[in-house]
């Protein structure tokens, strides 16, 4: 049987929602393809609300989760009339607004109920939280693809909001190495530019040692995995130590492009190096992968750009054909939880 299915991902960095329309096909093993894609930036608008969303309350993040599943809607239908797609489901992560797992607690917006109702296609989200209920962290979630999509690597490296990395070294392990491009653009929206174009601020800013010595210190580092990464962190963590720091943003921006490349290289050579697969917006960061090449021994391949954007979207499609069929998909060696399980709430129309 072949699925028919849009993968929709809004990452932490914001840089837009990703829709993917792909097929899969299970013979001996699973294959895809990946046959639309497209990014569709935030509005301003969205990009205030969900900038300050931490700050909202109960009753107003209930409005705005609605909203935002109405809004997905929008180009969900605007993606599907563009391209003459008709998908079987539509397979959404959401955006993340609070990630605490050693609260026992995470949340991504956006009604995936508003969404089937919307459209009139089922569609499955919220795949975190019952993991969380089983003692996980709820991510990484992306890994259980790796593993049956992408086994020819012996490590895949996403450079998104945060940086994560999942490898095999006996059964698939993954967790959140360091913020990422989160980080670096946040910098870069203080001298109005939305990201650092092939790192080339912080290629020529200088590096503050002593703020690079603090990054690294921080105790998230030497913890075991599994382990994983949210805004509320990054916020009391990495941004305390940005805002008390006098350096300029050329100066942050190659401290923490440093900080990144030192986090990163350490976790590919700990886990044996080899054949790395790299994906997500961080890829087009000339400066940082540089900087990567040369701290790490193995061999970094950077695919075609459809993988390189939408790789996540396409996964997350990936898990929603699994619940379909009630398969595991979510890995308890990943997130730490209790057992292997088969995750995601449907919402029929």
């Amino acid at each position: 049987m072949e699925y028919k299915v849009i993968g929709l991902m809004s990452g932490t960095s914001l840089d837009g929602v990703d829709l993917a329309f792909c097929t899969f096909k299970k013979e001996d093993d699973w294959s895809y393809e990946i046959l639309a894609t497209k990014t569709y930036p935030y509005s301003d608008h969205w990009l205030e609300i969900l900038r300050n969303i931490s700050f909202v309350n109960k009753e107003h993040l209930e409005v705005i989760n609605k909203d935002l599943g109405s809004y997905y809607a929008d180009l969900i239908t605007d993606f599907c009339d563009t391209n003459h797609l008709i998908p079987d489901i539509v397979s959404s992560h959401g955006h993340t607004v609070h990630h605490q797992p050693e609260k026992g607690y995470t949340l991504q917006i956006g009604s995936g109920g508003v969404i089937a109702s919307h459209i009139r296609t089922t569609t499955i989200n919220d795949f975190r939280s019952k993991d969380l209920k089983l003692g996980g962290q709820g991510a990484p979630l992306v890994p259980l693809g790796d593993e049956l999509l992408f086994s020819e690597y012996d490590q895949c490296l996403n450079l998104g909001g945060f940086a994560n990395i999942s490898f095999n070294n006996g059964k698939r392990v993954a967790y959140d190495i360091c913020p990422c491009n989160m980080m670096l653009n946040e910098l870069s929206l203080k001298i109005d530019l939305p990201y650092d174009k092939d790192g080339e601020i912080a290629r020529y800013g200088d590096i503050d040692s002593s703020l690079l010595k603090e990054l690294n210190a921080l105790e998230y580092y030497s913890l075991p995995f599994p382990k994983s990464l949210g805004r509320e962190w990054y916020l009391e963590n990495i941004l305390s130590l940005l805002e008390k720091s006098k350096a300029s943003i050329p100066e942050k921006l190659a401290t923490c492009t440093e900080h990144i490349a030192h986090q990163v290289s350490n976790s590919i050579n700990r886990n044996g190096s080899g054949k790395i697969l790299l994906t997500g917006g961080g890829s087009y960061n000339k400066f940082l992968i540089e900087k990567l090449d040369n701290k790490t021994t193995g061999t970094i391949v950077i695919p075609d750009p459809t993988i390189i954007d939408f790789k996540e979207a396409m996964i997350f499609a990936f898990l929603g054909v699994l619940r379909i069929r009630n398969e595991v998909n979510v890995l308890s060696s990943v997130t730490g939880a209790n057992k292997d399980h088969c995750s995601g709430v449907i919402h029929n129309p």
